[in-house]
């Protein structure tokens, strides 16, 4: 699974996702890309669900780009507990993704097999998503 080696603070304040991506929203390494839809905090299990999804489909050929990666620590306290007594422990680490965002990117293969493939990705992941082309150039 996904997780930083060192962050600067164990736990960090929710926030609040707003607006749409204004970085990491082209196409900028393969031919085709996953892109999300909705704002969603994208645990770390998720991504890593749709990536197994996209080898398996590709039969590991081509190459995959994971644009996005888990750098929030969600924390939640234990089932049945009363109010206060602070903050729980980080349960899970999540990416922040906007609308927008290309979350990966697949190249070296047949684009209908890659299509497949993101489309199956898609399958895995608690957002609605697209697929997006390269545009070519004439």
């Amino acid at each position: 699974m996904l997780s930083p080696k060192r962050v600067a603070h164990r736990k960090v304040q929710r926030g609040k996702i707003k607006g749409c991506a204004t970085r990491d929203n082209t196409i900028d390494f393969g031919d085709l890309a996953l892109v999300a839809m909705e704002p969603v905090w994208l645990a770390a299990k998720h991504i890593e669900a749709a990536r197994v999804a996209i080898n398996r489909c590709m039969d590991r050929k081509g190459k995959i780009w994971t644009r996005v990666f888990p750098d929030k620590p969600i924390s939640k306290k234990p089932a049945e507990t009363r109010m206060g007594k602070g903050k729980g422990a980080p349960e899970f680490w999540a990416a922040s993704i906007k609308p927008g965002m290309i979350l990966f990117e697949v190249g070296g293969v047949d684009k209908a097999i890659a299509e497949k493939a993101l489309h199956l990705a898609a399958s895995k992941l608690p957002i609605k998503t697209k697929v997006a082309f390269r545009p070519t150039v004439d």
